[in-house]
């Protein structure tokens, strides 16, 4: 089990992505090591908004929350602060049971919870993401938080699943009232599926890129094209990195933060 503070810097951004593997959840942030091995609780200031990201290696592969934070200080904001807990293979039925994050939630105070699992895409998964979504949601708010749910992506050998993919995690977020952050939908309209999976699965730099500036503006309301024409640790193009940007804004603009439910996958 992982709990960290995020980065806030490039340097370490680019040594997370390069270390995190698949299917290991390393510790590679600013918090430090108690005596037992447990990282320390991260320590936000007063004035923060501090967002906990709750999922598995699709957050940790590149290190979302740390690429959120990174975003953020290039637009100028300097209280935006975050922690995960991400485990390989977690659904959030299994957060629920670990008893790391409603702990979490219990003791802390939080401005925003962001929550992924699988893909969610069959009838039975859509039903067992929805039920763990409103299990989850009482402690949510009981944080002071608002839930967010993170639209992921299918796998890359089943691209046809990203209308149920997204239908499920929008309405896991109608079903609370939360909001929803429609990372696999911008990956649609990138369209470039092979720049976005790294193995089939977990996202590339481009992937996350694309995950952290809709997370971004759902917390705090900041457009991707607002941000400099650059993916910190990476080369790629301001050409490439604006298609992103236009990707995200282009998803953002046609999903509400706060949908309804969907009652048929809309491609």
């Amino acid at each position: 089990m992982t709990f960290t503070n995020t980065i806030t810097n490039t340097r370490a951004w680019r040594r997370a992505r390069t270390a995190l593997s698949i299917g290991a959840s390393i510790t590679l942030f600013t918090g430090t090591a108690c005596a037992n091995g447990s990282p320390t609780m991260p320590v936000f200031g007063p004035d923060d908004h501090s967002i906990l990201f709750v999922g598995n290696s699709l957050t940790y592969t590149n290190d979302l929350p740390g690429m959120v934070i990174t975003l953020a200080r290039m637009a100028g904001d300097t209280k935006l602060q975050a922690a995960s807990v991400a485990n390989p293979n977690f659904a959030l039925e299994d957060h629920w049971h670990q008893g790391q994050v409603p702990a979490l939630l219990r003791e802390r105070r939080w401005q925003h919870v962001v929550m992924q699992q699988g893909s969610s895409a069959l009838p039975a998964s859509q039903e067992h993401l929805k039920y763990w979504t409103e299990r989850f949601a009482p402690l949510v708010r009981a944080s002071g938080a608002e839930p967010v749910l993170l639209g992921v992506w299918p796998q890359q050998d089943r691209l046809f699943d990203f209308p149920n993919v997204a239908m499920s995690y929008t309405n896991a977020a109608a079903a609370v009232n939360g909001l929803y952050a429609p990372a696999g939908d911008a990956w649609t309209r990138y369209g470039d599926y092979n720049a976005l999976y790294s193995d089939g699965l977990h996202p590339s730099p481009r992937g996350t890129y694309l995950a952290a500036l809709v997370v971004l503006h759902r917390v705090r309301d900041i457009r991707p094209d607002q941000l400099p024409l650059r993916i910190p640790g990476t080369n790629i193009s301001e050409s490439d990195v604006r298609r992103l940007q236009q990707a995200a804004m282009a998803s953002l603009t046609i999903n509400p933060a706060r949908p309804g439910r969907r009652e048929t996958p809309v491609p």
